[in-house]
């Protein structure tokens, strides 16, 4: 069920955001030619998935989330642009093609980034995207700027950068993922449920335990798989956290250790949506994919 609902929303998010990357003038073709390769080249869609099916699970429908579905996914690739630069992790690999810096070069992959993160909030904004009233939309770009700023993903990216070498316990670790990878997923789901204008706050703190838990797990298992897997599947190279010598799951817990703690949290999640019917499903599912997943 969950390869069917995928492939749907990711048609579905593929064609809002090909609406974003048509230059205004020739001079820009480069940039917005860096921009729109930066996003289309692949990928999941995870974080847009979750935005269409939060919006869902709260009887909305799924055309009414594609402003917060573009916005997650550009703030997403924004991130790995920045974050694959020789100045931060160095790689030269991103969905399995080469990184955006490697494909044009350094500044223009700067300038690239900062693009996708201008135009993630002019995503939210946009009525051909977002049909929300001005103040649901006012609270979208809100909670959106906390969930992507120093408080939330550029603060855990910070602290990722200064935890290489250090031996983190538990809790320092998930407290640098619930910013790096987990504020991103997070403010998804809530995006996701504000756009079905239907959110009430009870609904809204379950999500958000969802989210939490789903976030985390995502790390845990993407830190399993740099163990597990190999460079072809995971589109990247594989072993790239042991050889930095960052922080991992599998380092502090060990590799059975920290399954078993994936499956909990995917335990957690599945367990905060008790309230929700049946129009939760795909939410459950994703939780269900997120540590299943083999790249």
């Amino acid at each position: 069920m969950i390869a069917a609902y995928s492939a749907t929303s990711q048609a579905r998010v593929n064609a809002a955001l090909e609406t974003l990357f048509t230059a205004p003038s020739p001079e820009l073709a480069r940039l917005y030619e860096a921009m729109r390769y930066s996003v289309m080249n692949g990928g999941k869609r995870v974080r847009p998935l979750l935005a269409y099916a939060a919006c869902e699970a709260l009887g909305g429908k799924a055309e009414q989330a594609n402003g917060a579905a573009c916005a997650v996914e550009l703030i997403h690739a924004y991130s790995l642009v920045h974050d694959d630069l020789p100045a931060m992790d160095d790689d030269d690999l991103r969905r399995g093609q080469p990184t955006t810096h490697k494909k044009f070069d350094e500044a223009c992959a700067i300038l690239a980034g900062d693009g996708l993160q201008s135009l993630a909030f002019s995503a939210l904004l946009d009525p051909r995207l977002s049909a929300s009233d001005a103040e649901i939309r006012l609270q979208m770009v809100s909670a959106l700027a906390l969930a992507a700023g120093p408080a939330g993903m550029v603060g855990g990216q910070a602290i990722d950068l200064g935890s290489v070498g250090l031996k983190l316990d538990q809790k320092a670790l998930e407290y640098m993922h619930r910013h790096k990878t987990g504020a991103l997923i997070e403010v998804s789901v809530k995006l996701g449920a504000l756009a079905s204008g239907r959110a009430e706050k009870d609904e809204l703190k379950s999500l958000q335990a969802y989210a939490q838990a789903i976030g985390l797990a995502f790390q845990v298992q993407d830190d399993i798989l740099d163990v597990e897997s190999d460079t072809e599947t995971l589109g990247k190279r594989q072993g790239a956290d042991i050889a930095r010598d960052k922080p991992t799951y599998p380092a502090l817990l060990g590799l059975d250790a920290a399954k078993a703690y994936a499956l909990e949290l995917r335990d957690q999640a599945l367990h905060a949506l008790r309230p929700f019917d049946a129009a939760a499903e795909p939410l459950r599912d994703l939780a269900r994919y997120i540590v299943d997943r083999r790249s």
